[in-house]
């Protein structure tokens, strides 16, 4: 049997706040209520609703705005991650959404973990095209290179000799 509950927070695939929703008991008794995030769909909840859903709206405004914002400083940003490989060229571990996570916090653009669409870890040296999935449906994408230690210093020693030209 399902309870009706009324969201107060938005619940990734349940739904946002101010929506009716139907949800086992079990979910609504040890997860839903003990976080705050629904309440029982009773006469005083529904009263309620229009006011929740009023201020979701004027939230969605502004989330979207600051993520389009977000979404297009993204597509400015290519991030270096140096890596360890071994002689024929295999990464020891791999590349995921925490690294890429703390890459984007150091170059001042923190973005949840969650926001990175990385289907699986990146495991090769390459230039990727990482996808970013934000608030109120923005997307965004930024780029990503990958380079074994070894390329790096390569590379850096290529820039300090074209700088002395």
């Amino acid at each position: 049997m399902a309870n009706k509950l009324l969201l107060i927070e938005d619940v990734e695939n349940l739904g946002r706040s101010g929506d009716l929703v139907s949800v086992k008991p079990g979910f609504a008794r040890n997860y839903l209520f003990p976080q705050g995030f629904a309440i029982p769909a009773d006469k005083r909840a529904l009263k309620m609703r229009a006011r929740l859903q009023e201020a979701r709206e004027q939230k969605a405004a502004v989330d979207k705005s600051e993520a389009e914002e977000i979404a297009a400083k993204l597509a400015e940003v290519t991030l270096l991650a140096v890596v360890k490989v071994d002689h024929d060229g295999h990464m020891y571990g791999s590349v995921s959404s925490a690294d890429i996570v703390h890459l984007l916090t150091e170059h001042g653009m923190p973005v949840e973990k969650r926001f990175i669409v990385l289907k699986h870890p990146i495991k090769e040296v390459g230039v990727y095209n990482i996808p970013v999935k934000l608030k109120e449906g923005v997307t965004g994408s930024f780029v990503l290179k990958v380079l074994s230690e070894e390329a790096s210093r390569e590379a850096a020693q290529t820039e300090a000799s074209a700088e002395k030209e």
